[in-house]
């Protein structure tokens, strides 16, 4: 037999579709891991900004009132 026949041919395409198969769970799991991790990041990091928002708001609540700003007061020479 010089050509693999039809069975055998499809038997080889199988196994190549289930190696696929297996290579792209891998990666998917790979995906959702980082997924994963970027979540945490992200809310990590969105907490972090809600405590420096709320640090910057306090600081500012804590700033002397002040009244209308002064005019600017112009010095001319008089000739």
């Amino acid at each position: 037999m010089d050509h693999p026949s039809s069975l055998d041919q499809i038997a080889e395409r199988v196994e190549r579709l289930l190696l696929r198969h297996a290579e792209l769970q891998r990666t998917n799991a790979l995906l959702a891991q980082q997924v994963s991790a970027l979540t945490q990041e992200r809310d990590s990091l969105k907490s972090r900004l809600q405590a420096a928002r709320a640090r910057v708001d306090a600081l500012l609540d804590r700033l002397p009132a002040t009244s209308a700003p002064a005019a600017p007061t112009e010095t001319k020479d008089a000739p």
